[in-house]
């Protein structure tokens, strides 16, 4: 297929458009098996996935399902369908389209499987669902194509692992099949290649178009010396709000967008119209905001990564990122939403929310400039998935095990996958493994007489499809206002549970009270004027990537500093004059007295999580070496330990093989891996949390696999589960990997530098959260006397 009918000529130039090249490669390479298209926001790249597949249907309609679009946002499946509609209705085409989510009703979904659209747009979870059912082969026998949209997005999950494994699924039920992943953002394509499609694939890159334009917000009052939101600019905020027609005000946590949003609103003496945008906020509310950004009757949307993704939400002409991006992939893909065209500027603001933030943030925009994106690198894919695929497979009929093998390394992060892992994986499935053989609701999966397996009991196979799907929310209740049955949000379980009558907490910017906690939902009134407790949402603390953080300790030592504020240029000149500069080849430990105790702070610039995880085995150490460690703070650049006796020898308490030992003992019994082992069981399919008519709440939840793990430790130690935890909580829960890439990169070497006095870097890490128990009336201004305190102690006041 190499050029466009005349249907669509005349409709590009009806609309005043042109092919891009990067559309006309796409068309030229229809029939490819593979082939992944990297383009940036705004450049057409899901038109260029779906035309083939347009053209072909429009050459020779032909009844069933034709192409698949899989999306990791249900509003993006159901803004695709608008999308869609609207060129198929003015070409005059017979296609049928259709989505289908979470939220779409029983009725369409059978109606679905019964006579299937032409072209379907779905998740990950759904698909999961579809290929569950017995009558998959006849549903997916015709597929021709499949597209991904935002393929890093999900390649950064267990969703893209499952993903990858449905589509070895769907290659076995219609051979022959094609795919197509879209990107806009990716930092290695050959490995994502790989990813995609076992042994890689074609990859086309479009124009990247011109360089956003990107700087740092300055605003009269400089940033404070710790915390994490931009509050002290948003005069400046609303100064940006009023010159543009809407702008995404974008942060890195639902509190943090919470707490922004509402003294955004204090402050908005003109009413301009604000919206919030997160998912902790009821559908309806969500649905409401997005609504009025498609209009174009929004001058700002305070929002989280729920706005990150591929939707075109109308006039967007400016993006604010509030609080360092931690991750330069994340900042370009925010940065796309402005200027949603292409060959068009995108236009960005970074706004730090303290000093550190302030070299963090110009570390990113010089990354961006350089193209220079960061990113983890995959590991194998987690068997935990495997598991659920494996009762996915059973859902839907017997299976023979030699085949289902052949089938799952075909997907790129199972590649490598042996045979012997591969069949622990399917002992566990059908019998819990050693420990768990003896019980009967573990049994699942039967052998029979000619090999082939089978579920034990069909029954099963709605407690099984009530379960699918990878993604891990926290235990949340809904929020509901007294009186009314419409819900405003969701919080923490958790922190409800720790709320008396009289706390007053944020929800969609509004000052709500809690009353009672009753049938699962917290019911609240409204309160105005008093200061809220800071609710505890869902969503992910980022940490600094290491590529980023590599750029910040290149930034420190350069001569010229001119692109920071004079502040920053003074604190870091200070710092070199009374101490000395982290540098990427040492780690750098400060000692010093403070308030009659022994201070150090390590600097390892590992990302937030790894720091607090080398807090804990640091103060592990000095308990054993007699230093009497009375506490610590981390933040991603730093861990301050305060303790009775100072280090004298921090090189040997960083010696890489104490703090694997002093790591494995934490681990033990800690309270992460317990966390990390529920999840792992839930995905698994060992521990379900929804049941026909309830849901086991996080207790019951937390109960049931806490025994599971104790029992497990005890009898089975190498069990399939216990293993997956372990991988699991190191490479991300407790991110000691991190720590062990901080520690090859230096080989150790500490530059140990002992002062009389806090030092300049240390001094912010003391306002750190936990540090000043600061409370009740008057807090901001006992914060910022303790801030002036210790600036003067440091030399900086």
């Amino acid at each position: 297929m190499t050029a466009l009918p005349a249907s669509f000529d005349a409709w590009f130039a009806a609309k005043g458009w042109q092919v891009h090249p990067h559309q006309a490669d796409m068309l030229a390479r229809a029939d490819d098996p593979a082939t992944l298209l990297i383009a940036p926001t705004g450049g057409g790249k899901t038109l260029a996935g779906f035309l083939p597949s347009l053209v072909e249907l429009g050459e020779a309609p032909r009844p069933g399902l034709h192409t698949l679009y899989i999306s990791p946002l249900k509003a993006l499946a159901a803004d695709m369908r608008r999308n869609l509609l609207k060129p198929i209705a003015e070409i005059g085409l017979a296609i049928r389209v259709d989505d289908r989510s979470g939220d779409t009703s029983q009725t369409r979904k059978k109606a679905q499987r019964a006579d299937p659209p032409h072209i379907l747009l779905t998740t990950p979870e759904s698909l999961a669902l579809l290929l569950s059912y017995e009558d998959a082969p006849r549903m997916f026998a015709g597929l021709q194509r499949v597209v991904v949209d935002e393929l890093h997005a999900l390649a950064e999950s267990k969703r893209g692992d499952q993903l990858m494994l449905l589509l070895t699924r769907l290659a076995a039920l219609a051979p022959g099949l094609r795919r197509v992943g879209l990107s806009a953002t990716v930092e290695d394509p050959p490995a994502l290649a790989r990813y995609f499609h076992a042994g890689g694939c074609a990859v086309l890159t479009a124009d990247p178009g011109p360089m956003p334009d990107i700087r740092m917000l300055t605003a009269q009052t400089p940033p404070p010396w710790s915390g994490g939101g931009g509050r002290y600019a948003i005069p400046e905020v609303l100064a940006e709000v009023k010159k543009h027609k809407t702008t995404l005000i974008f942060h890195n946590t639902r509190a943090q967008a919470e707490i922004f949003f509402h003294h955004l609103w204090l402050a908005n003496e003109e009413s301009l119209p604000i919206g919030i945008h997160h998912g902790s906020l009821a559908r309806e509310a969500r649905e409401k905001v997005e609504a009025a950004m498609v209009a174009g009757s929004l001058s700002a949307i305070v929002c989280t990564g729920t706005l990150d993704l591929g939707l075109d939400w109308g006039d967007v002409d400016l993006v604010i990122q509030v609080g360092a991006p931690k991750n330069v992939k994340r900042l370009v893909q925010r940065i796309g939403r402005a200027n949603h065209r292409y060959n068009a500027p995108s236009k960005a603001l970074l706004l730090p929310a303290n000093r550190w933030e302030v070299i963090e943030c110009q570390a990113a925009i010089e990354a961006v400039h350089a193209h220079d994106l960061d990113g983890e690198p995959r590991g194998p894919g987690p068997r935990d998935v495997l598991c659920q695929h494996i009762l996915i497979r059973a859902c839907s009929g017997p299976f023979d095990a030699g085949a289902l093998y052949a089938e799952v390394t075909q997907a790129g992060p199972y590649a490598a996958l042996s045979r012997a892992e591969f069949d622990a994986c399917l002992d566990f499935t059908a019998t819990g493994g050693y420990a768990l053989r003896a019980y009967d609701r573990w049994q699942r999966l039967m052998q029979r007489t000619d090999g082939m397996w089978h579920l034990r009991d069909p029954r099963s196979t709605q407690m099984i499809r009530m379960n699918l799907g990878t993604i891990q929310d926290s235990d949340t209740v809904k929020v509901r206002m007294r009186g009314q049955r419409a819900n405003l949000g969701e919080v923490e379980e958790y922190f409800a549970a720790s709320l008396v009558p009289g706390d007053t907490f944020l929800m969609g910017g509004k000052i709500v009270r809690f009353e009672s906690l009753k049938e699962m939902h917290v019911e609240v009134s409204r309160d105005r004027g008093r200061k809220p407790k800071v609710a505890v949402f869902m969503g992910t603390k980022f940490s600094t990537s290491t590529q980023l953080s590599a750029r910040i300790l290149d930034l420190l030592h350069r001569d010229d500093l001119s692109a920071l504020p004079a502040h920053t240029r003074d604190w870091i000149r200070l710092q070199a004059e009374l101490s000395h500069l982290p540098r990427a080849g040492r780690i750098l430990v400060e000692s010093f007295p403070y308030e009659g105790r022994a201070h150090s702070c390590v600097y390892g610039f590992a990302g937030r999580g790894a720091q607090q995880t080398l807090g804990l085995l640091l103060t592990g150490r000095m308990e054993e070496a007699g230093l009497g460690p009375l506490g610590f703070v981390a933040t991603d650049y730093a861990t301050l330990i305060w303790s009775l006796e100072p280090m004298r020898d921090p090189a040997d308490l960083l010696d890489p093989e104490g703090l694997r030992d002093g790591l494995d003992g934490w681990l033990a019994d800690n309270a992460l891996m317990k966390r990390s082992f529920k999840a792992a069981a839930t995905i698994a399919g060992l521990t379900p949390r929804n049941f026909p008519g309830k849901r086991a709440n996080a207790r019951q939840a937390t109960f049931s696999t806490d025994i599971l793990y104790d029992t497990l430790r005890k009898y089975d130690p190498h069990h399939l589960l216990l293993d997956i935890t372990r991988e699991e909580a190191m490479r991300g829960l407790i991110g000691f990997g991190r720590i062990e890439d901080m520690l090859a990169r230096t080989r150790a070497r500490v530059d140990h530098v002992v002062t009389d006095r806090v030092t300049p870097f240390a001094a912010p890490l003391f306002l750190e959260v936990g540090k000043v128990p600061v409370e009740g009336a008057g807090a901001e201004a006992l914060i910022a006397a303790e801030a002036e305190r210790l600036m003067e102690e440091a030399g900086l006041a």
